[in-house]
């Protein structure tokens, strides 16, 4: 499924599918603070993209520390078939009432700030938090589409948006927030992908 957006920009919905497989400019890692890798997309990724990632998030580290919820950093993609990584570190979900919805969305907003800020055209995110975070993919989905909708259209640069999901539960739940937010806001239009 795709959300056209003005000026040829698109939000591509794909899945089940496997994110390190990904040729987008980047791909997004749900990481965690310490950006030494972990298990489910961090630890596919890194294991994927081999020792160089780590070299790099290591280098971050030293200079930054943890990484805070809901801020980006960009590495090397490493050996994976795209040139880099954008580490995000979602929110863990404690109910919904500790800002996780405004922390999700900023993973989203600052991944794609940063894309735009290195000149990519292209990026690949999965569905943040829904893992061993445990936030719902009901409730996440919604919060991804708009604010990278939202960080598409003020991009310079970034011209496609592409949610790489895991399972068939998790596409169901995009493709449907992707319907509602297709009838909230005129500027989004949904075409079925060709592929």
């Amino acid at each position: 499924m795709r959300l056209h957006l003005q000026d040829e920009k698109v939000i591509e919905i794909h899945g089940p599918a496997d994110i390190t497989q990904e040729t987008t400019d980047a791909i997004v890692n749900a990481a965690n603070s310490s950006l030494l890798g972990g298990g489910g997309v961090d630890g596919a990724i890194h294991d994927a993209g081999g020792p160089s990632i780590l070299e790099d998030c290591r280098r971050i580290v030293a200079k930054i520390g943890r990484l805070d919820v809901g801020k980006a950093v960009i590495t090397t993609g490493g050996k994976l078939p795209t040139k880099h990584v954008i580490h995000t570190v979602g929110p863990v979900f404690r109910g919904g009432g500790n800002r996780e919805a405004e922390l999700l969305a900023s993973c989203h907003s600052e991944s794609i700030q940063l894309a735009d800020q290195h000149g990519l055209h292209s990026l690949s995110f999965p569905a943040i938090s829904t893992g061993a975070f445990g936030y719902p993919v009901h409730e996440a989905a919604p919060i991804a589409l708009s604010s990278a909708a939202d960080a598409l259209k003020r991009a310079k640069n970034v011209r496609t948006c592409r949610f790489v999901l895991f399972d068939v539960r998790t596409v169901q739940q995009f493709e449907r927030a992707a319907k509602k937010l297709q009838q909230s806001d005129p500027i989004l239009h949904i075409r079925k992908a060709s592929s």
